[in-house]
């Protein structure tokens, strides 16, 4: 990326920009009594290029053992601990751990004692798309 292209384009007005904003307080969401499991927020943000979760596990709860074959993920503990498990054994998960899960890479997360609140992010996922079925 040079330098010109982060520079706004002559003629350009601040309405003419995307807004930077806070979407929200993760501190805020992990402490809300209304959600106990899944999935607290999701960025839904129109045209990015990001998906992001804020996700919660209630004590021993577990996400099963995966693959994902296409993307990268970043996973940030919030609150809580626990494990994030892989072929080469368990990794111990605590508040403020960033760990990167890269693609092809097979894993499983369970919470501890107290819980576990996490927040993913990845390039955004395309839409699901109606092919049109080949003609024999």
């Amino acid at each position: 990326m040079t330098e010109e292209s982060r520079e706004p384009r002559a003629g350009a007005t601040a309405a003419d920009q995307p807004a930077v904003r806070i979407l929200a307080n993760l501190r805020e969401l992990v402490e809300d009594p209304r959600v106990s499991r899944g999935a607290r927020w999701t960025l839904s943000e129109p045209g990015r290029q990001l998906d992001a979760n804020l996700i919660h596990l209630r004590p021993g709860q577990r996400v099963d053992t995966h693959t994902e074959p296409d993307l990268d993920v970043l996973l940030v503990t919030v609150a809580g601990a626990g494990t994030v498990g892989t072929p080469d054994g368990l990794r111990s998960l605590a508040e403020g751990n960033l760990v990167w899960l890269p693609h092809g890479s097979t894993r499983n997360i369970t919470a501890g004692v107290d819980g576990l609140s996490y927040l993913t992010v990845h390039r955004r996922r395309p839409g699901l798309q109606i092919k049109k079925r080949p003609e024999h």
